[in-house]
């Protein structure tokens, strides 16, 4: 997801007491920063429970997991207005940090998905036999789709596109909204799989499963505010 336009606090505030928005400013930037710290931590959780290198299956969580948990939410985050990288690079430093973090997206997400498939060859078992399964390639079909609308939001002369950049850019901001959803929940089916009930039980299971919550609402609410801004610019 990409946004060339900045918050302003004093629209963020608008309607506000100063008192009330500084409170207001400081909750938020709260919220980014426990995005981060849940994304990573649930990253480090699914790592140390998949055991990588005990089976071939073992690397299906590890690489899913870096690649949605971590890469996608930090490949994200990094346009949030309330918590912005407070260097003297120029906004395309930001672009190719994003750039970055979904090439590893998409190389992580093939890469665990070929050792899930090995996996299944070797034992035998169906494939697409689970709800998990089956949204795991919708997420990972959606990527790609991601991805060719970021290409186009980049390139739009190159690749001769009709479209007005703005309108190319609520598509890509459209399109990363819907994966971020379909890889939480993915995440979160998982998490009824046989393999992880077996690992984990009680407490500590809701505790994880609820985990991706919180994130995929702090993407949500800055995509829906990247969409509602460059509507305004667009018209």
């Amino acid at each position: 997801m990409r946004s060339d336009i900045e918050y302003s606090p004093v629209a963020v505030g608008e309607g506000l007491k100063v008192r009330d928005f500084w409170l207001y400013a400081w909750m938020r930037k709260a919220a980014v920063i426990a995005a981060h710290v849940i994304g990573v931590s649930l990253t480090i959780i699914i790592s140390v429970l998949s055991r990588p290198g005990t089976s071939r299956f073992s690397w299906h969580p590890l690489c899913m997991a870096l690649a949605y948990c971590l890469c996608l939410t930090q490949g994200i985050l990094i346009f949030s207005p309330d918590l912005s990288l407070r260097c003297r690079k120029p906004p395309k430093y930001k672009v190719r940090l994003h750039w970055l973090c979904q090439i590893l997206v998409l190389l992580v997400a093939t890469t665990g998905l070929g050792f899930i498939v090995a996996s299944k060859n070797l034992s035998e078992s169906p494939h697409l036999a689970t709800w998990h399964s089956r949204l795991g390639v919708c997420t990972l079909a959606a990527s790609a789709l991601q991805a060719a609308c970021g290409v186009c939001v980049l390139f739009p002369k190159l690749l001769r596109l009709s479209v007005p950049p703005p309108r190319l850019r609520l598509y890509h901001d459209t399109c990363s909204l819907l994966v971020y959803l379909l890889a939480t929940v993915t995440v979160m089916a998982a998490m009824f799989s046989d393999w992880y009930q077996a690992i984990i039980k009680g407490l500590a299971w809701w505790a994880i499963f609820l985990m991706p919550v919180f994130p995929a609402l702090v993407v949500m609410n800055q995509i829906t505010k990247s969409y509602l801004l460059h509507k305004k610019v667009s018209t």
